[in-house]
């Protein structure tokens, strides 16, 4: 089911825009949350990718400073971090929100708010 439906801020279509949003992580979901004014859908991926990929940076830097174990967490971190990245980007090229339970959750608030 669809749900990338009407016009976008950048001229592109809503689903490749949302594909984007994950591209470079919490990075271009800034930069898509800053530039979409009026989709939802994109507005919505934008901004559960900052929240799930500026997490998963936190997380691992300061994974990074456990010796061993930290290492060890960090890598298994970055691991599923690569494949939820790539799950989000197909669901939001399909036209899916797909929402993680506690990322997608706050990114639905947030745009409801309308917050920016």
């Amino acid at each position: 089911m669809s749900e990338a439906g009407g016009k976008t801020s950048t001229g592109m279509e809503p689903n490749v825009a949302g594909l984007l949003c994950y591209v470079l992580g919490w990075v271009t979901g800034i930069i898509f949350f800053i530039m979409e004014k009026e989709n939802q859908f994109v507005r919505f991926h934008a901004m559960q990718s900052i929240v799930t990929f500026g997490a998963f940076t936190i997380v691992s830097i300061v994974l990074s400073f456990i010796p061993v174990v930290g290492w060890v967490l960090g890598m298994l971190l970055g691991i599923l971090a690569f494949i939820l990245w790539i799950i989000l980007m197909m669901k939001a090229y399909q036209g899916e929100k797909y929402k993680l339970p506690i990322a997608g959750d706050f990114a639905e608030k947030q745009i409801s708010q309308g917050g920016q």
